[in-house]
């Protein structure tokens, strides 16, 4: 099961965006003290990526206690409906829908095919497509109206903690003030000892739209740790996309645990 954890362990930190003749963004403006938490919110939500689909590449470096490993990867999404993730020559596929979390290595003849359970129970928390998604694109994992927060400042970024917390994780988001985009969010379960930190220290614009230009992601639970980092390549939006994936006949199935 590590590469389907490796998968999808990207899947959740990752903001898939980029494009030819992106502008580099860095957070050059300054925090406003006067600036109160429901601004703060307000105007990170309106910044959300417009978009219907997403396609490129990426490429990826991962490292744990024993492996350090460098791949390509082609991927396709569908806003709303479908996460598509593609190694070289199709040896390895992943398919996320709202429903549906499935995978097949073809290098081990092996598939996994259930429901977000598998998610939930890999990052030991109630997260769902949405809260995925969200994640993917950049924005705080879960939609920040609706809530109350404290809002202080952290050198040159605003920090947001929910004043009542409903999830069973701990949040905290670090927000820049050039663009109001997200320099870091972090879910963790002190209890557990599992911590995810996501940092995203640039952005860009691509076609009107303010996205991530690189990200990168601790995720640690007791004494383990896997750190990825994210370059994007050869993102387009909006073209029609399908999404090929058929678990090849005669693999044996393997279990979520």
């Amino acid at each position: 099961m590590q590469q389907l954890k490796t998968w999808i362990v990207i899947l959740s930190a990752a903001w898939l965006a980029t494009g030819c003749g992106a502008r580099k963004l860095t957070a050059t403006g300054e925090v406003d003290s006067r600036m109160t938490a429901k601004n703060v919110v307000r105007y990170h939500m309106s910044g959300t990526p417009d978009f219907k689909t997403l396609s490129g590449r990426l490429a990826i470096d991962y490292s744990d206690a024993e492996n350090n490993q460098s791949v390509t990867v082609s991927l396709r999404m569908k806003r709303d409906e479908v996460i598509w993730l593609s190694a070289p020559l199709g040896v390895v596929k992943v398919l996320i829908t709202p429903n549906r979390v499935s995978y097949y290595n073809k290098l081990q003849n092996e598939f996994f095919d259930g429901d977000f359970t598998y998610i939930r129970n890999l990052l030991g928390s109630e997260i769902d497509f949405n809260n995925l998604q969200n994640l993917l694109l950049g924005q705080a994992v879960h939609d920040l109206r609706g809530q109350k927060y404290h809002l202080s400042v952290d050198g040159e970024v605003y920090e947001l903690k929910p004043e009542a917390n409903p999830w069973i994780y701990k949040l905290l988001y670090e927000i820049e003030p050039r663009n109001f985009r997200l320099a870091s969010q972090q879910l963790s379960q002190p209890e557990f000892k599992r911590l995810m930190h996501v940092r995203y220290p640039s952005y860009q614009e691509v076609d009107g739209r303010i996205v991530p230009e690189r990200l990168y992601i601790a995720a640690i639970e007791k004494e383990e740790r896997v750190t990825i980092g994210i370059t994007y390549r050869q993102v387009e939006l909006n073209r029609e996309l399908n999404f090929p994936y058929k678990i090849p006949k005669g693999f044996n199935q393997i279990s979520a645990k």
